[in-house]
C-alpha cells in the first residue's frame, strides 16, 4: 500500500479505514465479477489515484501520475478508471456512508438531527451528459453546460455526508427524496426548506417515526386566527382560506391544524405509497421574526410534525431553523474547497463516480475535524475543512496528532453577496462555438 493511503487510513482509522482497505476493494471487484490483469494501475492503484485526485482539489488527470509517483500517463489512468464498474465506487461511498453514519450522536433534544437540501453542479458538455442531464434554458444548443440536480442529506452534528444522488436539472427534489429516508431511524428530526414541505413528504416521514421541521411553501395560506374558516376541497375552495383546520392555539403565532390528503397523487410518489398515507395529519405551523443583521428574510413561516409545545418552544424550533445554514456552508465546502462545482469526466458512469468520490473525500476530511475536535473540546463544526483537508493531503506516515485551525465565532457576521475582483471583459457565447469560428476565419479572410 502506498505510503500516502497508508497516512489517510492511520488519520481516519476505525471502521471508515476498514472501508477503504485494498483487501476490501478487492473483494467487491470480484463480487461483481470484474476481472483485472496484474498490472500498475490494478484496481486498487486506480481508486487511491482517484481518491488523491479529488482530495488535492480535483486535478487534471495528466498531474495524477507525477502525484502520486506512477510510471504512466494520465490518458492510460483516465482509461484505467473508465473500466472499473460503476457499482464498486457506489459500494465504496456506501460502506462509508454507514461506518459515519454509525457515529451519527442523538444530538438536539434526544434526537438524531438531519439537514436536507438541493443544490447543483455543472460538467463537460458531452452529447451523453446533455440527453442525461440538460442544460439551462436560458442558453442556446451549444452555448452552454449540462447541468445536474444534486440532493444531499448531512448530518447536523458532525457534517457527514450520507447522501448525494444525481438527478436531471428540471427535476425537483421532492422526486428523489425518499431514497434519502432509508437513512433515517424513528425518532430522527430532518429539517429542510420549503421545496421539501408537502403533505404526501410529511406523511411519509410520520408513517416511519420521523419528525419533520420545513419552512412552509409560499403557496400555503397561514391564518392563525382561532376557529378561522377553511376550505380542503379544491373545488371548493374560497379565495383566501387556508385549506387546514384550526385545532388548538399554542400561541400568538404558534397553532395545531389539521392538513387533509390532496386529491391529486404527486409525480413522484407511487400509487401504493399515495394510497398508505393518512387521510389528515396534525402540523404545527409557528412564525417568527428575523432581527439579526444580513438577513434578507424577515419573516419566516415553520410547518412541523413536532407538535409538543413544552418540550419543544417555539423559539428552540427557530433557533433549530437558523441552524440549517450551516449546510449551506457544508455544500460550499464540498463545491468551492473541494471543487466539486465543475465536474471532469465525460460520461454519465464517470459523473456518478466522480460524485461517490467526492463523498467519501469529503467524509475523510469531516473524519479527520471530528478526531482534531474531540482533542481540541470544541464543536466539529468549528474547526477548519480546508486545514483538515491539507493535513489529510500532506501529513507524513506516522505524524503526531495535530490541532487544527479553529474558526472564530462569529454569530453577527454580515457579509455582502458581491465579488470585488472583476472577470475579464470577454463577451458570454451566444452562439455554437464552431460557428464563431467561422465567423471569425470569415472576418480574417475579408479583412
Amino acid at each position: 500500500m502506498a505510503p500516502f493511503i497508508e497516512s489517510v487510513l492511520e488519520q481516519v482509522k476505525g471502521d471508515v479505514a476498514e472501508a477503504l482497505l485494498p483487501e476490501r476493494i478487492e473483494q467487491i471487484c470480484r463480487e461483481l465479477n470484474y476481472v483485472w490483469r496484474d498490472c500498475t494501475l490494478d484496481p486498487v492503484t486506480t481508486v487511491y489515484a482517484f481518491l488523491r485526485q479529488v482530495l488535492a482539489g480535483n486535478i487534471a488527470c495528466d498531474h495524477v501520475p507525477h502525484l502520486v509517483d506512477l510510471n504512466v500517463t494520465g490518458e492510460a489512468y483516465c482509461k484505467a478508471r473508465a473500466r472499473l464498474p460503476l457499482e464498486l465506487f457506489q459500494r465504496l461511498m456506501e460502506a462509508v456512508a454507514r461506518a459515519v453514519g454509525a457515529r451519527v450522536p442523538a444530538c438536539w433534544r434526544g434526537h438524531r438531527l438531519w439537514h436536507v437540501d438541493g443544490s447543483a453542479c455543472s460538467m463537460p458538455d458531452t452529447p451523453p451528459l446533455q440527453e442525461a442531464f440538460g442544460q439551462s434554458g436560458a442558453q442556446q444548443a451549444g452555448c452552454g453546460f449540462p447541468v445536474a440536480r444534486l440532493l444531499t442529506l448531512f448530518d447536523a452534528s458532525t457534517g457527514f455526508l450520507l447522501r448525494v444522488l444525481p438527478a436531471p436539472l428540471r427535476s425537483h427534489d421532492l422526486s428523489r427524496v425518499q431514497c434519502v429516508h432509508e437513512a433515517f431511524q424513528p425518532n430522527d428530526v430532518v429539517v429542510g426548506d420549503r421545496g421539501f414541505c408537502s403533505y404526501a413528504h410529511l406523511a411519509l416521514l410520520n408513517l416511519a417515526g420521523v419528525f419533520a421541521v420545513f419552512r412552509i411553501h409560499q403557496a400555503t395560506i397561514v391564518n392563525f386566527q382561532k376557529g378561522r374558516p377553511h376550505s380542503p376541497q379544491k373545488r371548493s375552495r374560497v379565495k383566501g382560506q387556508p385549506t387546514s383546520r384550526w385545532v388548538q392555539s399554542l400561541g400568538r403565532h404558534d397553532q395545531i391544524v389539521e392538513a387533509f390528503k390532496p386529491t391529486q397523487r404527486p409525480s413522484w410518489m407511487s400509487a401504493e405509497d399515495f394510497a398508505r398515507l393518512p387521510e389528515s395529519l396534525l402540523l404545527r405551523e409557528l412564525r417568527y421574526r428575523i432581527s439579526q443583521p444580513g438577513f434578507r428574510v424577515r419573516e419566516v413561516t415553520l410547518l412541523t410534525t413536532l407538535l409538543d409545545k413544552r418540550r419543544y418552544p417555539a423559539a428552540e424550533l427557530a433557533k433549530l431553523y437558523l441552524n440549517r445554514w450551516q449546510i449551506e456552508t457544508n455544500l460550499r465546502h464540498l463545491k468551492q474547497t473541494l471543487r466539486m462545482d465543475v465536474l471532469r469526466t465525460k460520461t454519465v458512469d464517470g459523473i456518478h463516480k466522480e460524485l461517490a468520490m467526492f463523498a467519501i473525500v469529503y467524509n475523510l476530511v469531516r473524519c479527520v475535524m471530528l478526531r482534531s475536535a474531540k482533542r481540541q473540546r470544541v464543536p466539529a463544526t468549528r474547526t477548519s475543512f480546508i486545514d483538515a483537508q491539507r493535513r489529510l493531503c500532506h501529513a507524513p506516515l506516522n505524524a503526531a496528532p495535530r490541532n487544527l485551525i479553529v474558526v472564530p465565532h462569529r454569530p453577527a457576521r454580515c457579509e455582502p453577496r458581491a465579488c470585488k475582483r472583476r472577470p475579464k471583459q470577454y463577451d458570454l457565447m451566444n452562439k455554437p462555438r464552431h460557428q464563431l469560428q467561422q465567423a471569425l476565419i470569415l472576418k480574417q479572410v475579408t479583412s
